[in-house]
């Protein structure tokens, strides 16, 4: 194209309407602009900072054992007051007090670490109300009648909270699961896998637990299991501290109360309140037999 059929063309555009176009898209930038910079103003979430804080003070662990998704959120949770500490069994003592000064809140829980223990112990000696065949976790079995166990809510040892632990603390034997609590860290996977809630945690300082769940009355449990409680109620009286009481025909320990004296364990018809730690126990061959 030559200069002057470039000049043609020039004099043929209307410069004064094209000016008013440039100008009037330009007004328009103008004005989105300052009403873009007005929404985000007034309209912007501000994250409370403590958030930052609390999850530099966790664990790291993102695991969500706690129920929220990831350390990020459990902090968010903790700062909007929708979550307890204690759900984290992951965080060091230290850093839950510092999580709790960042709070102004008491430490929940209380201080001391925990370990997570199984409220039964049937296994082989509870009755079987159908034959399961098909995959043989626990969560798949509950899908079918609640679980193949004539307890309702009797461990089914076929080791979905195994599956569940990254720390390898969890083995099934005599049909129910033991933890090691030598080799709990408290993450709280396997209780939120156990399709019978049946896991929860005890201090670390604990000696003794429940290993039964059942609400049901004596004759019903003694028709179903050969190891349940029977709510005879001979732990709550021979505990000198009133450490134990029975709470709809469950044994619940108040462990700030409890002295470790074992009396509940040695009078323990049914053997069901077992030691945390059985290999450190020492006494009779008889105790050392409940202890198992």
């Amino acid at each position: 194209m030559t200069i002057t059929s470039l000049l043609a063309v020039g004099r043929d555009i209307q410069w004064d309407k094209l000016g008013i176009a440039i100008g009037i898209a330009f007004g328009v930038s103008l004005v989105l602009g300052g009403l873009i910079l007005l929404i985000s103003r007034f309209c912007q979430v501000h994250e409370d900072p403590r958030i930052k804080e609390i999850e530099s003070c966790l664990a790291g662990a993102n695991c969500g054992a706690c129920g929220h998704p990831g350390c990020s959120g459990f902090a968010k949770a903790l700062v909007e007051g929708t979550a307890q500490l204690d759900a984290c069994g992951q965080t060091p003592v230290e850093k839950r007090i510092e999580i709790s000064n960042i709070l102004g809140v008491a430490v929940e829980g209380g201080a001391e670490p925990t370990i997570a223990m199984v409220a039964c112990c049937g296994g082989s000696k509870c009755q079987d109300k159908y034959s399961y065949q098909g995959y043989g976790d626990c969560v798949s079995q509950n899908l079918l009648a609640g679980g193949r166990k004539a307890c309702d809510v009797g461990c089914m040892g076929s080791g979905s909270c195994v599956d569940a632990c990254p720390y390898l603390a969890i083995e099934c034997r005599e049909g129910y699961a033991h933890v090691d609590p030598d080799l709990c860290r408290s993450c709280g996977l396997c209780i939120q896998t156990c399709p019978k809630k049946l896991i929860s945690r005890v201090p670390v300082s604990a000696t003794v637990y429940v290993a039964c769940s059942s609400q049901c009355r004596g004759k019903d449990v003694m028709s179903k299991c050969q190891a349940g409680c029977i709510a005879c109620g001979k732990c709550e009286r021979n505990c000198p501290t009133g450490a134990i009481v029975l709470v709809n025909n469950v044994p619940i320990i108040d462990y700030s109360k409890c002295v470790r004296c074992g009396k509940c364990l040695e009078g323990c018809p049914r053997q069901c309140i077992k030691y945390v730690h059985p290999e450190r126990v020492k006494g009779s061959s008889e105790t050392a037999e409940q202890a198992k």
